[in-house]
């Protein structure tokens, strides 16, 4: 299998070299590339042109990674991997890995998210895709669990392998020591993180992130993470509703 690692952190985050070193010790053939800055909330936007549409692109060398080509990227993570589809870091992957992002991605607010918009564009062009965050919370301050990710994560390798080209896997894994099987579990309306708007007298609004009480969705991917299971959710990309009629007058 040949594949690619990328993130929304940027090209320098541990959580990324982390998951390339486990693909590489799973015995996958690796590539990295992520954006040069962070492009978290960046959805699968395609945002990079600079001089005449080109896109800047830096070879890196990353931690413990030896012989792993490695591109810092002037773009968005779901361009990286929309480019990757077509030959741009060598022959075309067959497997993206998302992450490891600094953070959980649950709830339909994964719509916004760049680790799982790389995915979901790896999908649409061909590969199979997994976003993989790692839930710290909002005090990262704390001890960043990579290896407990990697581990969850690296057990799902084989079968997404195995899958049909198209699948995305989302993969959220609690931030302890404790490695558990991952559960199954449906997308929450809304995560036990939110942001709040702050209406301000200057003309500016400002955006807070502030914990939602109140008890989550059982069964959901919130909830179960919450309670210290990792959780797993396939996902799909964008397709047409067959369910609502709608006929144009």
């Amino acid at each position: 299998m040949r594949v690619l690692i990328t993130n929304d952190d940027g090209i320098d985050s541990p959580g990324l070299a982390a998951l390339a070193r486990g693909a590489v010790a799973h015995g996958w053939t690796t590539v990295v590339a992520a954006p040069a800055t962070e492009a978290s909330g960046t959805s699968a936007g395609l945002t990079a042109a600079e001089d005449h549409r080109k896109v800047r692109v830096e070879r890196r060398d990353l931690p413990g990674l030896d012989g792993v080509p490695g591109h810092a990227v002037a773009a968005h993570p779901a361009l990286i991997t929309m480019v990757a589809a077509q030959g741009a870091f060598g022959d075309p992957p067959d497997i993206v890995l998302s992450g490891v992002n600094r953070g959980a991605n649950v709830g339909r607010a994964v719509l916004h998210s760049g680790t799982v918009g790389a995915a979901l564009t790896a999908a649409i062009n061909g590969a199979r895709a997994m976003a993989v965050s790692l839930d710290v919370g909002l005090d990262l301050d704390v001890h960043h669990h990579w290896d407990t990710a990697i581990a969850v994560a690296s057990g799902l390798f084989d079968r997404l392998a195995a899958m049909p080209a198209g699948t995305v896997l989302n993969l959220n894994v609690p931030n302890c020591a404790d490695t558990r099987e991952p559960r199954r579990a449906s997308l929450a309306e809304f995560g036990s993180v939110r942001s709040r708007v702050k209406h301000t007298d200057d003309g500016t609004i400002g955006i807070a992130t502030v914990f939602v009480e109140g008890e989550l969705p059982p069964g959901s991917d919130a909830a179960l993470l919450a309670s210290g299971h990792p959780t797993v959710t396939p996902l799909r990309s964008v397709t047409e509703d067959l369910d609502l009629v709608f006929e144009p007058s």
